[in-house]
């Protein structure tokens, strides 16, 4: 009983904190069989910070099962380097766990050079992504909450880091590329990269951007260019590298912020000397680089 009476209580604290979201983001859903459920879920990165928190609270308290499996992570990632990168599209799955640290940790996979061997230009094909599901994840995997972050395409030229062994996720093949770390006490919405709230990303990387094309900037409240590394399909779905100039006509950054594009004469490299980059998304789910703490070789 007292576990049934757990149990119960953590519904109502979801059903208490979610209800809004539910109204503004399934409102044609029909209620029964799990379909209210399956399609917070679907829209997590857009719920609010109450709702999410509740969520992730009343998943952890239900998470362990005899089927779900650790969160799959090298023991020790071997450097590799992808190459044309630029305009390529690929997709994430994103797995949130506990850390010894009492931190929330977003361990993330990555689709690239994998999965279509006809077209190397799109890593994942609809049908493949389509079978990778939160409720699957989560069912499978001893976590938090899980989060389909795609399609998305990079605008570097070319990046080299750690990677772990194929994982696959429902028959969609993906290599470990690193993670995000929160502390505890920060709202769990975060997991998700609110925009224009920056984020440690703990790997080693470098990547770079060819000279003579344009790089596409946010310039923070301080004057640091954060570089974009990554467009997001996820919000504006016919986003391309083509049109990504248009972005400073769309985006609506808070105030001290700017958007800018630049043509760069050299190569830009942007680096982890600290064994971690900074990050931040807009309000379309585009991933920015920071130029600080000695991470570009120069600052665009």
């Amino acid at each position: 009983m007292p576990a049934a009476a757990q149990g119960v209580g953590q519904e109502l604290r979801v059903l208490h904190s979610c209800s809004w979201d539910v109204l503004r983001l399934c409102a044609g859903t029909v209620p029964g069989e799990g379909r209210i459920k399956a399609c917070m879920r679907e829209n997590m990165s857009r719920l609010s910070a109450g709702c999410v928190d509740a969520m992730l609270t009343a998943a952890a308290a239900a998470r362990e099962t005899a089927n779900t499996r650790p969160v799959p992570i090298p023991d020790t990632p071997q450097n590799m380097t992808y190459t044309g990168l630029c305009g390529v599209i690929d997709w994430e799955v994103w797995l949130f766990r506990n850390t010894p640290e009492n931190q929330i940790a977003g361990v993330y996979y990555n689709t690239s050079a994998l999965n279509n061997a006809a077209d190397p230009k799109t890593t994942c094909p609809a049908a493949m992504w389509d079978r990778v599901t939160v409720p699957s994840l989560q069912s499978q995997f001893d976590v938090l909450a899980a989060y389909r972050n795609g399609p998305r395409g990079w605008t570097m030229d070319t990046i080299t880091l750690p990677v772990g062994p194929l994982v696959s996720f429902d028959g969609l093949e993906a290599r470990w590329m690193g993670q995000g770390l929160l502390p505890r006490c920060t709202s769990r919405a975060a997991a998700h990269l609110a925009p224009y709230s920056p984020l440690q990303s703990h790997r080693q990387s470098s990547i770079t951007f060819r000279a003579g094309q344009p790089v596409f900037i946010l310039d923070d409240p301080e004057g640091t260019p954060w570089v974009m590394q990554a467009f997001g399909q996820i919000v504006d779905p016919p986003l391309t590298y083509e049109t990504l100039p248009s972005l400073a006509q769309t985006l609506r950054p808070p105030p001290g912020w700017r958007v800018r594009v630049q043509v760069i004469g050299r190569d830009l490299t942007i680096s982890t000397p600290q064994g971690y980059n900074w990050i931040v998304q807009d309000e379309q789910q585009n991933t920015h680089d920071a130029c600080k703490e000695g991470a570009c070789n120069f600052q665009p």
